[in-house]
């Protein structure tokens, strides 16, 4: 297991009392929670628990019915471009890459929200612009060889196997220059090599002194990733603090075996769908 360093008490991230109603449907429902600098939270929970909304009030997609976001001790604005200028990135539960485009070229869209030349730089190619282009390009490089993609730039990023799209993915989000990054499932389909593979990209994105919101189905890779583990139930925190007590926690037994924990002999385990949330 990698051993966790001491965590700083500054918050990164303040979420508080959010709730997100969309009808009738309450899908997040008063939840707050807290992401200090160079920290791990795993958010857990059964399908349509409400973990990817709770994601999506966060970065932008979706504004809060109530509640309030801050990052960095500053409102977070819904519009995800801001949310992304602000220093939050986020990869998604079903990927979302450029699939015409190389591995080089997705990396290097997420780098265009830091960028400083503007549409006359790029058609009259001036010098800031031939500059930034090259820096971005080596950059771009050495993104895709810390996440373990080395030779892969020159691909089609429909042409990569799946878990080097994911890893393309979080090399994207990566380029925005975060200070937070989200991970909506970011083992989902991966076999368990590849479920290693990505358990140790997040610890060194970690060590980069990044903090890290990571939503996850496999109970045996969120326990021994994370610092913290907040599991929601129907839109609603059942239960937050370290992994140990968490994963022995009954409530959290009965929400994904569905019945009392006194009822069963086995702990949670992992599960195979794909997060049904609104």
């Amino acid at each position: 297991m990698n051993e966790r360093p001491e965590v700083s008490r500054e918050v990164l991230l303040d979420a508080r009392n959010v709730t997100m109603q969309f009808g009738g449907l309450r899908a997040v429902n008063d939840v707050s929670l807290q992401v200090h600098t160079g920290e791990i939270v795993g958010l857990i929970g059964p399908n349509g628990a409400g973990k990817t909304t709770f994601f999506n009030c966060l970065t932008g997609l979706y504004q809060p019915t109530s509640g309030a976001v801050e990052f960095a001790g500053q409102a977070l604005p819904p519009k995800p471009r801001l949310v992304v200028r602000a220093g939050m990135a986020r990869t998604f539960q079903n990927i979302r890459l450029f699939h015409n485009m190389t591995a080089i070229e997705n990396v290097m869209v997420g780098m265009y929200s830091r960028t400083k030349t503007n549409a006359i730089d790029a058609i009259l190619r001036l010098p800031r612009h031939r500059r930034e282009e090259e820096e971005s390009t080596q950059r771009a490089k050495d993104l895709l060889e810390f996440v373990g993609l080395t030779g892969s730039g020159d691909s089609l990023s429909r042409n990569l196997p799946y878990g080097d799209q994911r890893r393309l993915e979080i090399a994207r989000a990566l380029a925005t220059d975060p200070q937070l990054l989200l991970l909506d499932e970011p083992t989902a389909g991966m076999n368990p090599q590849e479920t290693r593979q990505a358990e140790e990209l997040i610890f060194k994105i970690r060590d980069l002194g990044l903090a890290v919101l990571v939503i996850e189905h496999d109970m045996r890779f969120i326990f021994n990733l994370c610092d913290r583990v907040a599991c929601l139930v129907r839109g609603a925190v059942l239960v937050e603090g370290p992994p140990a007590v968490v994963q022995n926690d009954p409530r959290v037994i009965e929400a994904y075996i569905g019945m009392p924990a006194n009822d069963v002999a086995a702990k949670p385990t992992a599960a195979t769908e794909e997060d049904a949330d609104a």
